[in-house]
């Protein structure tokens, strides 16, 4: 097993970590997702601190990020610092970042030039600390550096060997837009701001935008310079550039010194406000890492375990730990900057919503074991409506029109069904009907390509004139128009849900008819979703996906399964077809599309097929080891899915107020619901993986159907899933 907490750490951290099994948050296997064959196809995590939902992750970096790139990966051989990060998935780039490095001897500056080996053996990684030794180079000895962090600060101690020069480098910019720092000897400051954005291509330009740092050192500088372009000017306090930085040079015979650190996206002085609040001068590395271990191991002693073995409970605690990472703070201490008008605001924000992914399981799960964070997080999409005129389907931090569909209509709309208010609910209403009527800007004559440059117009619901027309959207119009078709279906099915309930009858009739408009697609010579021109011709039969294919998008009609299985034939010849995506390889479990098709076998009466597949899903995709993902986590949705389906109930349709029953991996899980509230899962035999439990009960009483209503099982109870004939 993989493990990388500090059991032998410093005794100065004594009571930070703990053996494990004292512990929720020290079975966190940090590295999980972290390796894969593919550079791009694998977990995509990183061993990144900070606290849940953390506005600034700090990370190890092995490489230079970027988009599809992360700043870290296992399989990498050498260091190059630590960065402050906001890059939330693989795929995704990153934004208003800064890096250091702490350095013996000579000042090297370039990435290649400054890289030291990277060995794990040295390394140490758990959600609220982190250590890495690594050599100064010339037989110097080593450099330790070990490093917690909250939600908008960090803090650093690093170690320099008796010999040489104990230096530390920052890089404020190293593209076009840069970024800019200021040295304040005196003070012991380092003031850096970034301006940076890997997807600024993908989205409006953002002329106000920066993120800041303040930095604060323990030891006084006996040296510091300005680094431009590469090259070294002595003594120099500012620069700012596309590729510019600086060092700090410590007295001879300084061995330790403590840095914290305080990011922004407001300005410097809230940096410094931010940085004082939560972690103070007084304080130390030994108390902000308890502090932030505290606050993980609230969220993760949520769930109880027994019938797991320590494989098991470190992949499952490492899933709930990456699901309480996204989306993050953007707002802070009462204001935030929005990326949606470039102006400074009252209130709260979250920001790196992956809506493509996340709204299958990730926001259902966080409104089980986050559910005081739901409420802020759907009004920041709200206020994101406000400010630049259409929730977002991936902001990072502003409009990027990656993905295909507005699924913040799911999010939303499933949250006011699951009982939340919390937000401007009219509000968050006009917002995702805006997104089923009104077409973009220039619908009529862009084809809206995936990650296409961004051309002035934010896509919605791109293709949305012609569905509106014809009731799908026309392939020799609009890329993706297959995918685009299901999709919208899917959220006119979602802001029905929510119309009705508002009373708003006309909406909720026009917008369920239109949630049947599948059906338009289905070719019955084929048994399959087809593209279709605007004439109404059949296109290329591999024409109109995103991210797969035919067989890929076959079951994606989640809001009406019983439809789809009338369609297809019935149930015999729909369970016929689930059995060929799964055994001839057309299940892609490491992309979202299919996370639900498992359970579609609890609408056909092949119960016993939801429960013998399941297992299976679960042994081959998720592993306790750095190459454990089969695919990008996704800011959560890979892990949330894990955790769902490892429990015993998954939410197949959004806004349906209904979980669909699978089978339970552990012989029992204590679950703390919101409201105080207690959930108990029990598998009778506690056999992991038993493939057979068919009889369901809750509460006592035996379920007619693989089915249980969200507010039903909200209130607690027992669910018991027991062999034929219990």
């Amino acid at each position: 097993m993989f493990s990388f907490v500090a059991f032998l750490c410093p005794c100065w951290m004594a009571g930070v970590t703990a053996n494990p099994h004292d512990s929720r948050v020290d079975e966190v296997n940090m590295m999980i997702g972290s390796d894969g064959a593919h550079d791009t196809e694998y977990g995509g995590t990183t061993p990144a601190v900070g606290v849940p939902f953390g506005m600034t992750q700090w990370c190890a970096a092995t490489r230079i990020n970027g988009i599809s790139r992360t700043m870290y990966h296992y399989h990498d051989t050498t260091f190059i610092g630590f960065m402050g990060t906001h890059q939330p998935a693989i795929w995704m780039g990153d934004y208003g970042f800064m890096t250091f490095m702490p350095q013996s001897g000579e000042l090297k500056v370039k990435a290649e030039d400054r890289k030291a080996p990277m060995d794990h053996g040295q390394e140490t990684a758990t959600p609220y600390y982190y250590k890495l030794s690594y050599s100064a180079g010339d037989g110097k000895g080593m450099i330790t550096t070990e490093m917690t962090a909250t939600s908008r600060a960090s803090y650093f101690h690093v170690t320099y060997p008796q010999a040489g020069k104990a230096l530390l480098y920052l890089e404020a910019g190293r593209e076009k837009d840069g970024g800019a720092i200021w040295i304040y000897p005196e003070k012991r400051e380092v003031h850096i701001y970034n301006r940076e954005r890997h997807d600024a291509h993908l989205g409006p330009a953002l002329p106000g935008f920066k993120g800041y740092y303040v930095l604060k050192f323990s030891a006084d500088f006996s040296g510091y310079g300005i680094c431009k372009d590469a090259e070294v000017h002595t003594g120099a306090v500012q620069a700012e550039g596309s590729t510019v930085g600086g060092y700090v040079e410590f007295p001879a015979g300084t061995v330790e010194v403590d840095l914290r650190i305080g990011s922004s996206f407001i300005g410097f002085a809230q940096a410094e406000e931010n940085l004082s609040k939560e972690i103070p001068r007084r304080a130390s590395l030994a108390s902000v890492a308890r502090k932030v271990k505290k606050e993980w191991e609230e969220k993760l002693s949520k769930i109880e375990l027994e019938g797991a073995d320590e494989s098991d409970r470190a992949i499952f605690y490492t899933a709930f730990f990456r699901t309480l990472q996204y989306p993050r703070e953007f707002s802070e201490y009462g204001r935030y900057y929005s990326p949606f008008d470039d102006k400074i605001h009252h209130g709260v924000s979250y920001n790196a919503y992956s809506l493509w992914d996340t709204f299958r399981a990730e926001h259902p799960w966080l409104q089980l074991m986050a559910p005081e964070r739901v409420d802020g997080m759907v009004q920041a999409l709200v206020q994101m409506y406000e400010e630049g005129g259409w929730i977002p389907k991936w902001p990072n931090p502003t409009y990027t029109n990656i993905m295909i569909g507005t699924h913040a209509d799911a999010v939303i709309a499933d949250a006011y069904i699951n009982g939340f208010r919390g937000y401007d609910v009219e509000k968050a209403y006009e917002a995702i009907r805006k997104d089923a009527y009104v077409p973009p800007a220039g619908d009529s004559i862009h084809r809206w390509g995936d990650r296409e440059w961004w051309n002035g117009s934010y896509e919605a619901r791109g293709g949305l004139s012609h569905y509106l027309k014809k009731g799908y959207v026309a392939d020799n119009r609009t890329n993706e128009s297959v995918a685009r078709t299901l999709e919208f279906a899917l959220g006119d099915y979602c802001i029905a849900q929510m119309a009705k309930a508002l009373g708003k009858t006309a909406d909720y009739e026009d917008l369920m008819r239109r949630s049947k408009n599948y059906r338009h697609l289905y070719n019955p010579k084929t048994k399959l979703f087809h593209a279709r021109n605007e004439d109404g011709t059949w296109a290329g039969e591999h024409s109109g996906f995103t991210e797969g294919a035919n067989w890929t998008y076959q079951f994606c009609v989640m809001q009406d399964p019983q439809g789809l299985v009338d369609l297809m034939g019935g149930n015999a010849e729909f369970a016929k077809a689930l059995d060929y995506v799964f055994d001839h390889g057309h299940y892609r479990h490491d992309n979202e599309p299919g996370h639900h098709y498992v359970y579609l076998y609890n609408y056909c009466g092949r119960f016993d097929k939801t429960q013998e597949r399941i297992p299976q899903i679960l042994d081959t995709h998720y592993q306790n080891r750095p190459d454990g993902l089969s695919g990008n986590d996704d800011c959560g949705q890979m892990s949330a899915w894990y955790l769902f389906s490892s429990l015993g109930f998954y939410p197949v349709t959004p806004a349906s107020g209904e979980y669909a029953l699978g089978i339970p991996r552990f012989s029992s899980a204590r679950i703390e619901l919101p409201g105080k509230k207690t959930l108990v899962v029990r598998a009778s035999g506690g056999q992991k993986g038993k493939a057979s439990l068919p009889v369901i009960r809750f509460n006592g009483k035996t379920l007619d159907a693989p089915f249980l209503p969200i507010k039903e099982l909200l209130k607690g109870g027992v669910l018991e899933f027991l062999p034929a004939g219990s």
